[in-house]
């Protein structure tokens, strides 16, 4: 037979498929389709041969389902972030189609019979036809919904069954799915064989709401076949779509997740469900749960994992929501597509506010495009019926999800009247959830304001003008763009969040890095776009993660937990602290509290710390031990108050860290610059000044741009002004109160330079550096660094006093404490998946350093400095296009910072703040190094 394929440049969302309900856990038969195909990839519809009603597979690969081909040998993968990868003509797409299809057989249960017996798709992309038994059922599309298929008249109980797929890599549907992320094609989520019995529910609907006055409940469950609705916990047994109200309640938030085991009992089997009672409100401006204003510090999440792509396992998603409440985080976005259902299950089981996004951008096409250009699909009719059709699959499969309290149109569509059709399907299965849309950007039909990257700035204008964007709840639905090394600013957000009532928070974009595994030369590292010989691709933007693709924390992601904490603990006066409870809805009692005080790192006193129980948005303030005031007359004595979970939850441990907070005992004293000594000796030359065991010393003004340096412009402009490429010249030595260099660094051809006066110094046991750094001519304003870099045979192991334990620069510090800590070198570096500028310690008082051939301890004297510590240059780490690239060698590079300029998150929001630059200007330094 000649199969028509012209479903593929279809504007219909599917054809042959059942109505979209709720995913329930229920009674009905199961075979699940998991495990191996048969499959064979076509290069095009047209070479997809016409044999699916009796393929003979005796040639053919085997795969795995869920997965995707292309990370099982077939093809590869491609990243875009905006673009798409083929041409702009809608319904039409490329003659070149991948087309893969898959084959196996299942023996379908002889208990079966007399059940309605349908075949579901949780997910499949782009778009797919299937087939049972030779006979065509129907095709559908929306990769990231469920589809499903009546197969009831093709089987035969008792029988096995063939079934085959044919996946098309793209469709008329590639156009509304322009994601930010990798193309991957195939079954990516679990097929199962349903019988559905006739007495027996398909589709069931909770509404349990909330009264926060009085503490009652209201309950209605509905189901398309009557039956009883039980809920042992309540004492409740009431017919199905009777509404019922309970005087008495425990609330469901992300902060205690109450459920109540419930079931749905009719003559064909049960429903089992988990009910949590919540109330979603807009109140004056204001966006609340229960009656209590929400603060959602969230994560925009994507469902990736560095072998498995979007084929998330169980596990998985577990290790996500886990890692998600240990941080401290209590909302995540499902950017930009309904996840998994079983991860929603997850978020109502342990706590996290959802915000379920369709499966929808069309970004590629640009914001409201006119004539000559093409419309964008939101404005487009012919695409109407798919995309309201894809906002309905997705409430209707999603409704029961207490931790679902917003919906979202999709993402980055720009405007049109498409929009407003899925808005008023939502509001038509939904009324009790606001809908949000961040490209509605004047308010006009949403129900929360929502923007992107906005700066600190601008998110205080709209926090302080409450009658703007209709007097909507405001929240970024992206902030703080975690590529590479950051974010940085995050504390400036945070403090906005709490003084205004409407800026209700945001979604850190995103969690986690997109990098795919990949070998080569028996090397493992993370790829990106353009690693699989993509022609058209966006780099690494697809790696900007609080987590690197292994799900390993990055600083920035240790910056987030430490910013978003629960409790904020700061000094109130010399002997006391002043602790907030930042809590939505808990007190403090499920907390223990415990101080230690330490000298210089050293732990010299500690123990419990009595604090009176602390509501929601109250502060107190608790006396310290007086024993910490014996430490006073001590330097670098500081005191750290920790709030730890007294018993263990079902995502943490008794013990947990979920705050903290340090102070500093002493009073603070400028220590006075030692009296200089005799000159030490040493030489200056083509390579830098050598004293001692400090090898061609030479001042660094230029770092490895890390990506909110360099997809900004910014590095560009530190490269015009020559900052990449300085020489270095001995203007004069002579002897004085030290043995004086005078150098001057200064980029080529340009008519600017730094003169350097470097003052060394004899000390017992070593050496003492004076250094003066003054600009002069048309010097550039900022500099991405200013310090000293040397070199020093191979370092083994660095210990230091100061900030700590991970890197830290002016602008992602919340997260360090002052302390003593000791890591190799190899520890010391972030191994970001594109290498970039990393590893600064910020506020370093000293540092010992040890190798096979010895050891260098480096004070500030007095004062403070940043330590860098590498096995390879500046220049190695900007040249390296992946981790495998950085070779250590037998010498290790020190850089020593007077400053640093901050990280920020321009790679995709407001530009790096005027008080984290680093403004060019004279600046001195005192340093001692004994060998």
């Amino acid at each position: 037979m000649t199969y028509d394929h012209s479903y593929v440049e279809d504007f219909a969302p599917a054809a042959g498929t059942l109505p979209a309900r709720a995913w329930l856990d229920d009674d009905s038969g199961r075979v699940s389709l998991t495990g191996d195909w048969s499959f064979r990839l076509s290069p095009s519809v047209a070479a997809a041969p016409d044999d699916l009603k009796d393929p003979d597979v005796s040639g053919w690969d085997t795969i795995s389902v869920p997965g995707h081909w292309q990370l099982q040998g077939h093809g590869a993968p491609a990243y875009t972030n905006i673009v798409y990868p083929f041409p702009l003509e809608p319904p039409f797409v490329p003659t070149d189609n991948p087309t893969g299809d898959y084959v196996r057989t299942a023996t379908v249960p002889e208990d079966f019979a007399g059940a309605r017996i349908v075949l579901r798709f949780e997910g499949v992309d782009s778009r797919f036809a299937v087939y049972v038994n030779g006979e065509r059922v129907g095709w559908s599309s929306g990769s990231r919904l469920p589809s499903e298929f009546d197969v009831t008249e093709l089987v035969t109980p008792g029988q096995e069954a063939r079934i085959a797929v044919r996946v098309h890599q793209w469709s008329t549907g590639s156009y509304v799915e322009d994601q930010d992320m990798w193309w991957l094609s195939g079954i990516f989520r679990e097929v199962n064989l349903l019988a559905l019995k006739p007495t027996a529910p398909t589709d069931v609907s909770v509404r349990a709401a909330y009264d926060h006055t009085d503490g009652a409940g209201t309950l209605v469950v509905e189901s398309d076949v009557p039956g009883t609705v039980v809920v042992p916990e309540l004492g409740l047994e009431v017919p199905t779509g009777e509404h019922t109200r309970i005087d008495r309640v425990e609330p469901w938030s992300a902060e205690v997740p109450r459920l109540y085991d419930a079931v749905v009992r009719t003559e064909g089997g049960e429903v089992r469900l988990r009910i949590g009672f919540r109330t979603v409100a807009i109140v004056d401006g204001v966006l609340t749960v229960n009656g209590n204003r929400v603060l959602f510090n969230g994560v925009n999440r994507h469902e990736v994992h560095p072998d498995r792509g979007r084929a998330l396992t169980e596990q998985d998603m577990l290790d996500d929501v886990l890692i998600m409440k240990r941080a401290g985080i209590n909302a995540v976005r499902t950017s930009h597509y309904p996840p998994h259902p079983h991860f929603l299950d997850l978020c109502d089981l342990h706590g996290l506010y959802v915000v379920d996004e369709c499966d929808l951008e069309t970004h590629g096409f640009g914001y409201e495009p006119t004539p000559p250009d093409l419309p964008n699909p939101v404005m487009d009719e012919r695409f109407r019926p798919d995309l309201v059709e894809r906002m309905r699959r997705m409430v209707q499969r999603d409704k029961n999800h207490p931790s679902i309290v917003i919906w979202s149109l999709g993402n980055e569509c720009g405007m049109g009247d498409n929009l407003k059709a899925m808005y008023a399907v939502a509001k038509e299965l939904d009324p009790s959830r606001p809908v949000h849309y961040e490209r509605d950007t004047e308010a006009e039909f949403v129900d929360i304001y929502s923007q992107m990257y906005t700066s600190p700035e601008d998110v205080a204008k709209i926090g302080e003008d409450t009658s703007s964007y209709r007097g909507l709840p405001f929240i970024l639905c992206e902030y703080g763009h975690a590529m590479g090394n950051g974010p940085g600013g995050l504390l400036d957000y945070r403090e906005l969040f709490e003084k205004y009532p409407r800026c209700q928070g945001g979604f850190i974009w995103e969690f986690i890095d997109h990098g795919l595994r990949k070998s080569e030369n028996d090397q493992e590292f993370f790829a990106y776009g353009g690693d699989f010989g993509e022609t058209i691709h966006d780099g690494n933007f697809v790696c900007d993660g609080l987590l690197l693709p292994d799900r390993t924390p990055s600083p920035g992601m240790l910056e987030y937990v430490k910013v978003i904490e629960p409790l904020r603990i700061v000094a109130d006066g010399k002997d006391k602290v002043a602790i907030s409870n930042r809590y939505e809805v808990l007190d403090t009692s499920h907390l223990t509290f415990r101080y230690v005080v330490e000298v210089w790192g050293e732990r010299v006193a500690g123990g419990d710390l009595t604090v009176p129980e602390i509501a929601p948005g109250q502060t107190v303030s608790v006396e310290l031990p007086p024993s910490v005031r014996e430490f006073a007359e001590q330097s670098e004595a500081w005191v750290t108050v920790s709030a730890e979970l007294t018993d263990g939850t079902a995502w943490a441990e008794a013990g947990h860290r979920v705050a903290w907070g340090q102070v500093r005992v002493d009073d603070v004293v400028a220590a006075a610059a030692l009296v200089a000594r005799a000159p030490a000796e040493g030489v200056a030359g083509v390579h830098g000044i050598t004293v001692g065991a400090v090898t061609n010393a030479r001042l660094d003004v230029w770092r490895a741009p890390t990506d909110n340096d360099a997809i900004p412009g910014v590095a560009e402009a530190w490269r015009e002004a020559g900052l990449h490429r300085v020489q270095h010249r001995v203007v004069s030595t002579t002897h004085e109160t030290g043995w004086k260099v005078v150098t001057r660094t200064a980029p080529p051809a340009l008519q600017w330079g730094l003169l350097s006066t470097w003052v060394w110094s004899r000390l017992d046991g070593g050496v003492q550096l004076d250094l003066t750094v003054t600009p002069e001519g048309q010097f550039p304003a900022t500099l991405p660094r200013l310090g000293i870099t040397f070199e020093l045979p191979k370092v083994d192991t660095v210990e230091w006093f100061g900030a700590g334990p991970n890197e830290a620069y002016v602008d992602t510090r919340s997260a360090a404490a002052v302390g003593k800590y000791s890591a190799t070198v190899a520890q010391l570096q972030t191994p970001y998946v594109r290498p970039q500028e990393n590893g600064h310690r910020i506020d370093t008082r000293w540092a010992v350093l040890t190798g096979a051939q010895g050891t260098l301890r480096i004070e500030g004297a007095p004062g403070l400095f940043g330590l860098t510590v590498r096995d390879w240059t500046s220049k190695d780490l900007e040249d390296a296009k992946h981790t495998i690239d950085l070779r250590a060698g037998d010498t290790t590079y020190v850089t020593l910072d007077l400053a640093q300029a901050g990280i920020g998150s321009n790679s995709c929001g407001p530009a790096l703040a005027d008080k984290y630059k680093l403004h060019t200007a004279e600046a001195s330094i005192s340093l001692q190094f004994r060998g």
